[in-house]
This record gives structure tokens, sequence and C-alpha cells, in this order.
């Protein structure tokens, strides 16, 4: 079925703008224009922030937080919390690693894996998105994300303790 999801797509556009009377294939090229016009907008920030997160964990500032705030996280019982805002990847590594020692039926596994689906990589996504609208000052925008990853992780936790 999803080998055929971007040809049925293609065909139900190509069936709309013909229905219009508007030229599909024009549309498809302005369409994959203006998605390389964004591409060329976000292109900086993408790789500045890779490149930060990156240096980030190549320096050991990862693991020496990591190290610092172990007594707090071990009572939430994962260090996801610190690092999936940061990283998706970190985030993933670290939920895998859960999974891999607590086992994937656990308490600790599911209520990673509810993380991992609840929230959201927030400095990735503040700085593509506020880089592709030229937004510069975030100002109330990154403590309203990181408050709503909290509040993301409390009802995961919530959640799987409730229905598990």
């Amino acid at each position: 079925m999803t080998d055929y999801l971007i040809p049925m797509i293609l065909l139900l556009a190509s069936a709309v703008s013909l229905g219009k009377k508007e030229n599909s294939y024009s549309l498809l090229l302005e369409g994959g224009a203006e998605g390389l016009r964004l591409l060329k907008d976000i292109l900086p920030t993408l790789v500045l922030l890779l490149t930060a997160v990156e240096l980030f964990r190549s320096s050991g500032a990862a693991e020496l937080l990591q190290r610092f705030l172990s007594p707090f996280f071990s009572l939430l019982g994962a260090l996801l919390v610190l690092v999936r805002p940061i990283s998706g990847s970190a985030a993933l590594a670290v939920g895998t690693s859960l999974m891999q020692t607590y086992g994937v039926n656990s308490q600790i596994g599911r209520t990673a894996a509810v993380m991992l689906g609840s929230t959201e990589t927030t400095f990735y996504t503040i700085s593509v998105y506020f880089g592709a609208a030229n937004i510069r000052r975030t100002r109330y925008t990154l403590p309203a994300a990181l408050f709503a990853d909290l509040v993301g992780f409390a009802a995961a936790a919530w959640t799987v303790k409730l229905f598990f």
C-alpha cells in the first residue's frame, strides 16, 4: 500500500487541478521551487544547530551534564527528559538503551516509548521554523515549549502508570 501512496497523491492532485482547469505540471514546478527556496533559508540554521549538538556531545559536555544531573534523573527513571529537547537521535539512543536494559514491556520501556512519541526536539524545531519565518527572537516560545515538553514527560509517565 505504501508503495502506491506517492503516485496516488500525485494522481489525486492532478485530477483536482484538471477539475479546476489548472496546469498541474506548472503548479508542481512552483511547489518544488518554493520548497527549494525554503530549504535555502533553513539550511544554514539546520547546519549550525546540528554542528552545535554534535560539538556538545563530542566535547564531553553532555556526559558531564549527565553525571551532574544523574541523581535527579535516577529518581525519574530516565535521562530521556534531558536529552529529548536537544537531540532526537540522542533521545532514540537513550530510549533504545532503556528498552534493552529494562525490556520493552517494562514500565520504564513503555514510558520511554510514550515520551519519545509525545515530545519534540524543541531546540531543533524552534530553530528550523523560526529560521524559515525569519524570526530571530524566541522570547516566550522557548520557555513555553520546554514547559510543554515537561508536561508531555509527566503525562507520559502518568499515562503509562495508569494504563499499564
